[in-house]
């Protein structure tokens, strides 16, 4: 993401913080300590020996590891599961260093934490996506018989009510949800293949249960159609918030009149023109979401890996998944402000109803 100045508008509401680098390396931690209750319990490692491992990830979490320095050291190996194994295995001693990453390679560590990363922040951003679905509908209920004038090709075209525009508008986001719901249960799974997917199951199957998700039968490494499928949901859902703001844009400008933004005092200045009310959390959403097809088609592209490992398509998705998941999220939150305070004029609809389709209301 950009710099912090333009945080407010990209990385709205709680997604940003959850696929932060702390959360990456928080989540990176968790699974090597699944990894090495794993390995324990398939008599690989001593109990001991996995106790001290999970301890070690768990005082290295939240800024009890330097993350500039694995940050810093990771630009050398292509990965950050280096330099992180190696400060887990300073941390657990020689006696238990070997107990370490047992028998993983870096991609599992990051796809599986990955996989963490993306059930967490779906589930934050769906939920700010049913709130703006939710008002939708309450907006629909509200406007059942409020008379309105319908557009095509953006002209005037035949009588509606204001309550249908807005209950297409809460069918959209929320077939998206469903979508995405319905791919994200499909394809979360661990990734614990080793060093060229042809690890025994038993290790990743327990890895899988201790993190509540599936174990699939051939590792993934470079079948990347789990990723591409969660990323083409979350554009789609972009897309069915981008549509919203896009109707409130033009519902909101000066000469229809038919909707305007609540929200805070203040909000929607003009640094120039003071009679201006802008339409933030609509042109907020926008911004978001006009940038969230781009990440998809790197996500889509990313699919081409070379043999057992990626030379370098593997590496572009981690800060795009990152991206595409804070951008949608924030859109996400944005709608569910723009929504939730909008204010309907139903006699500025009547008025254009009248002048502009000849229908007297």
């Amino acid at each position: 993401m950009p710099s912090d100045l333009f945080a407010g508008t990209y990385a709205r509401g709680a997604v940003a913080g959850a696929v932060s680098g702390q959360a990456w390396l928080n989540a990176m931690l968790r699974v090597e300590a699944a990894l090495a209750g794993a390995c324990a319990a398939e008599g690989l490692i001593s109990a001991e020996a996995a106790d001290a491992v999970a301890r070690a990830c768990a005082t290295a979490m939240d800024g009890g590891i330097e993350l500039e320095a694995i940050a810093i050291a990771a630009a050398e190996h292509a990965t950050p599961v280096i330099p992180l194994v190696g400060e887990l295995r300073v941390r657990v001693g020689a006696e238990f260093a070997a107990a370490v990453h047992l028998g993983a390679t870096s991609q599992d560590i990051l796809d599986t934490a990955a996989m963490l990363l993306v059930r967490e922040t779906v589930a934050i951003l769906s939920g700010d996506a049913s709130a703006a679905a939710g008002a939708c509908a309450l907006l629909a209920r509200a406007h059942a018989e409020t008379p309105a004038l319908g557009r095509t090709l953006l002209q005037p075209a035949l009588p509606i009510t204001f309550g249908y525009k807005a209950s297409v508008w809460a069918a959209t986001i929320s077939d998206a949800l469903d979508s995405l719901g319905a791919v994200t249960a499909e394809c979360l799974a661990v990734q614990m293949g080793g060093a060229v997917g042809g690890r025994p199951p038993a290790v990743g199957a327990r890895v899988a249960e201790q993190l509540g998700m599936a174990h699939p039968a051939v590792a993934w490494h470079t079948n990347r159609v789990r990723f591409a499928r969660i990323a083409t949901a979350l554009g789609v859902l972009a897309g069915a918030l981008g549509k919203v703001a896009r109707d409130v844009t033009l519902l909101a400008q000066g000469e229809v009149g038919e909707v305007r933004e609540g929200g805070p005092p203040g909000r929607g200045g003009s640094s120039a023109m003071a009679h201006k009310h802008n339409p933030v959390a609509a042109v907020s959403v926008l911004a978001c979401t006009r940038r969230v097809p781009g990440l998809v088609s790197t996500m889509l592209v990313s699919m081409e890996q070379e043999h057992e490992r990626a030379a370098g398509a593997w590496q572009a998705e981690w800060g795009t998944l990152s991206d595409l998941l804070t951008l949608t999220g924030s859109a996400a939150a944005w709608a569910a402000d723009l929504m939730g305070n909008l204010q309907v004029d139903g006699e500025r609809m009547r008025a254009n109803l009248k002048l502009l389709a000849g229908v007297d209301s």
